[in-house]
């Protein structure tokens, strides 16, 4: 029990880390956007920097991890192509259609859709208290989001386009959540299964070929300027919010992401996830002097109190769940990840 309980949290540590870094993505992109940059150019510099940043850490670290990455190339290009290019494209698409706050909703709904995808596969209902937390969790988000308000959600601007591109970007995060999972453990063959190290360097590798291609074909606009940047309040070279976004929200968030998952329940880590929204909220405030107002505190306590919640459901269900299988991926329960030092 006590080994249980020091995976737990350890595992919320990284979790909370990895929302942290992610957290800090909106500021420095919008500083990026905002001195002439495209979104799918903001999006590319961001993989390709932190791709970069991995791969010299990754050859320190886990000198085989290309090889490793070959042997398992179907999981890796998945990871590279869904959770990573695919929730990014699809996010900034639902935010040229809905207001940030409308797409950041519709994305965070991804809890949902991994208590439902691990519902209908291992045929275990959700406890009432897991469920109780997923919608407490959602209902914080609203408020600090400012979705509901006194004009309730017509003045939102919601239109069909934005919405599907929003749900295509929460499917992308559940599969993230889901397949950051099958690492760690033993595959069905009883070879070792893919490092948290490798998929995170591979997967943003492909994640980051794939975005600059759609961009060089013309499928998306793919615009770079060397204005100066203001973060903070103090005009900047871009380099700086370039370099803070492939290192920051992007190689440190899914390294922290996949081991916090690896060491967590998915359906649990996508709900720790949701403290994303309230760190941006933070980081808007120290990175743009967007002040948090009281309603996203009150928002962000009833987030906490779903975490919590959901958490005591996790408790309460037997230990012996049946695992999620995915495509190239191990068919064990997840054991605890650790980074080879």
């Amino acid at each position: 029990m006590a080994a249980i309980e020091t995976r737990f949290r350890s595992g919320l540590l990284f979790a909370i880390g990895s929302a942290l870094a992610f957290g800090c993505s909106g500021p420095f992109a919008k500083a990026l956007m905002e001195a002439g940059w495209s979104p799918t150019a903001a999006v590319t510099a961001r993989l390709a920097g932190g791709a970069l940043a991995m791969a010299v850490f990754a050859t320190v670290v886990r000198p085989g991890w290309l090889r490793e990455a070959r042997h398992h190339a179907r999981t890796v290009v998945l990871y590279g192509l869904v959770p990573i290019a695919g929730a990014q494209l699809f996010y900034y698409n639902a935010v040229s259609h809905l207001s940030v706050g409308v797409a950041l909703l519709l994305e965070y709904t991804s809890p949902i859709l991994v208590v439902g995808w691990l519902w209908a596969t291992t045929r275990r209902r959700p406890t009432t208290l897991t469920l109780a937390g997923v919608g407490l969790a959602v209902a914080g988000i609203m408020l600090v989001l400012g979705i509901v308000g006194s004009d309730g959600l017509a003045a939102s601007h919601i239109n069909l386009v934005g919405v599907g591109w929003g749900l295509a970007a929460a499917v992308c995060a559940a599969c993230y959540f889901l397949m950051s999972d099958k690492v760690g453990g033993e595959t069905s063959d009883d070879t070792p299964a893919l490092h948290p190290i490798t998929l995170a360097t591979a997967g943003l590798i492909f994640g980051a070929v794939t975005v600059a291609a759609l961009g060089l074909t013309g499928a998306m606009p793919l615009t770079f300027t060397a204005n100066n940047t203001v973060v903070a309040g103090w005009s900047t070279s871009w380099l700086v919010p370039v370099i803070a976004l492939a290192l920051i929200p992007t190689a440190i968030a899914y390294t922290l992401g996949i081991v916090g998952i690896a060491r967590l329940r998915p359906r649990f880590a996508s709900l720790v996830g949701l403290s994303e929204v309230m760190f941006a909220v933070l980081a808007a405030w120290v990175l743009l002097g967007e002040a948090m107002t009281v309603t996203q505190a009150v928002g962000g306590a009833i987030v906490l109190a779903g975490l919590a919640l959901a958490r005591q459901g996790d408790r309460s269900e037997p230990a012996e769940t049946p695992a999620v299988t995915w495509p190239d991926a191990p068919s064990q329960v997840t054991t605890a990840a650790n980074i080879e030092a």
